[in-house]
């Protein structure tokens, strides 16, 4: 992206982008199928990026109080319940796909 070009993004209605970004991370609470090591080899981020982002972007939030927001639980019980080993393949596919983040 140039980025002397406006990105029209950055003229979304913020109540509305929070509105989006709430959907999607109820969306992920309820899609415990698809796994933090599988959205990281498919697009580069998951749960736990999300809530370093909040912590990025000023939230008054530790690195646990905003897992805990993302994955509607504590991360202890989120990973107990719904974590699964990652394989050497998924693995692969993750150091692919972030080689292609910004």
């Amino acid at each position: 992206m140039n980025m002397n070009v406006p990105d029209p993004l950055d003229e979304l209605d913020d109540a509305q982008a929070a509105a989006a970004f709430r959907r999607l991370v109820r969306h992920l609470r309820h899609r415990h199928d698809a796994a933090n090591i599988d959205l990281m080899g498919l697009s580069g981020f998951c749960r736990n990026c999300l809530a370093e982002w909040i912590v990025d972007a000023g939230a008054p939030l530790d690195k646990q109080a905003a897992r805990s927001l993302i994955h509607g639980m504590h991360p202890d019980e989120w990973k107990a319940k719904y974590h699964v080993e990652a394989t050497p393949e998924q693995l692969a596919r993750m150091a692919e796909s972030l080689k292609r983040n910004a």
